[in-house]
């Protein structure tokens, strides 16, 4: 009988979410204030993470910068000064787990607890996998996937004491679909969803409905990450499109933000679809950047 009733709840619940999507569609949603936030945005010297890092300049948060290069992130450092925010920039490899701690560290003492954080610093090595270096492999995978758990597990402890914050992934749609020759990459990325979409759960779990999560995936923006991106079927994305986005996920706690947003559909799509087909939209999409193929550069 319980099973019954439990059947017919989650019936309830299916159609319930169908209509509050549809209303959401067309009705726009609240978006949070992240006035007086700490926001650690890693990755924030170049690309995503700087205009990342702008925007919350403008919504007057606390910004805590982190970059590998110390001249682009003090740049945006400055850049956030200028709109009127506190900025503190710090040089950390977040492929490093010693430099992780040592920067939350320093982070605690002279500016407190992270309540936002956006991994967003990631590396990709465009490559046929025979002719990937094997630390080429290990860096892939220690900035885009194991640095998110080190950064992670460093700063929630705070959060869920207060049973406040946001933890926001940046990844791509390679973590959903993949591109030959980039194979750690969308290993990583895979990997990247599959933690958001865990930590996600156990936080609900938890009960910790205080702590929201997103997840970026884009598809190739134009930031330099790849030389020379191009494909048939949709056109490279500029680095302002893809913030904007972001931030309005962030601003009204979306779990999953695809841009363009239509992807989400294709990605639905394609798993009704038999492998000759999937196989003939690769073809179609004609997707191609700079990669080592054979040792050799070529546009694959």
């Amino acid at each position: 009988m319980n099973l019954v009733l439990d059947l017919l709840l989650l019936l309830a619940t299916i159609v319930y979410s169908y209509l509050e999507s549809l209303v959401k569609f067309f009705i726009p949603q609240r978006r949070k204030s992240v006035a007086g936030e700490i926001v650690l945005i890693t990755g924030a010297g170049h690309g995503i993470g700087r205009l990342t890092a702008y925007e919350f300049a403008k919504q007057k948060s606390k910004l805590v910068l982190w970059d590998i290069n110390k001249h682009g992130v003090e740049e945006t450092a400055a850049q956030c000064r200028k709109l009127g925010a506190t900025a503190h920039a710090f040089v950390v490899d977040c492929g490093n787990r010693e430099d992780i701690d040592n920067g939350v560290n320093q982070v605690k003492k002279e500016v407190g607890d992270v309540t936002i954080v956006v991994n967003n610093a990631g590396t990709i090595y465009p490559a046929d996998l025979l002719s990937t270096k094997d630390e080429e492999i290990i860096k892939t995978f220690d900035v885009n996937i194991l640095g998110h758990f080190w950064i992670t597990k460093a700063v929630l402890p705070p959060m869920m004491k207060q049973n406040h914050g946001h933890i926001v992934t940046v990844a791509s749609v390679c973590g959903h679909a993949v591109i030959p020759y980039i194979i750690p990459y969308c290993s990583s990325k895979f990997a990247a969803v599959g933690f958001h979409r865990a930590l996600t759960a156990e936080l609900e779990a938890l009960g910790k409905t205080g702590i929201h999560t997103s997840c970026l995936c884009p598809v190739f923006v134009n930031t330099g990450f790849t030389k020379n991106p191009s494909t048939r079927l949709w056109s490279v994305l500029e680095t302002d499109e893809v913030v904007r986005s972001l931030m309005n996920g962030i601003l009204t706690n979306k779990k999953m933000i695809f841009v363009p947003s239509y992807l989400s559909l294709t990605l639905t799509l394609e798993k009704f679809l038999p492998e000759r087909a999937l196989a003939a939209i690769n073809k179609i999409q004609d997707i191609q950047f700079e990669a080592v193929v054979g040792h050799k550069i070529k546009r694959k």
